[in-house]
């Protein structure tokens, strides 16, 4: 994979996903990514964390908490659906499934993936209750704490 950057072209060699730690499928993805043969390798981060910050500190970190995010190590950023086949891009055994999946007949199948992963997110998360500042608490988290 790679990104072109004022005409020039950026090869990935080393990709962060910003997963939330909060979230029981982003935890059990995380441990399924680890034990892959990777590729690229991997930094699994998690999101909206004080290493996040540090990392990226230009970053829309609420938003990392929402969708998966991957950024390559030239600065790439990759969200929901990209970010799901970019994370399978860096995996010896699911490179060639990724290629496919950014074609017109692939695309589809990996954006209803993403989907239904956000539903069974949403399903398992623990309800969204208001703060008294206006801000809603995410998943036990206290707004404003990492």
């Amino acid at each position: 994979m790679a990104a072109r950057t004022g005409g020039r072209r950026l090869s990935v060699e080393r990709l962060t996903v910003l997963y939330d730690a909060q979230c029981s499928l982003c935890v059990h993805l995380r441990q399924w990514l680890m034990k892959q043969r990777q590729l690229v390798p991997l930094d699994l981060v998690p999101a909206d964390s004080a290493q996040a910050h540090r990392r990226f500190p230009g970053l829309d970190h609420s938003g990392t908490l929402e969708e998966i995010t991957v950024i390559g190590d030239g600065g790439q950023i990759y969200r929901g659906t990209s970010a799901w086949i970019v994370c399978l891009w860096a995996l010896a055994e699911h490179r060639p499934r990724s290629h496919w999946l950014t074609t017109p007949a692939g695309r589809p199948f990996a954006r209803a993936t993403v989907l239904a992963a956000a539903k069974y997110r949403s399903l398992t998360a623990a309800p969204c209750r208001a703060a008294g500042d206006g801000e809603c608490a995410v998943r036990g988290r206290e707004p404003g704490t990492s």
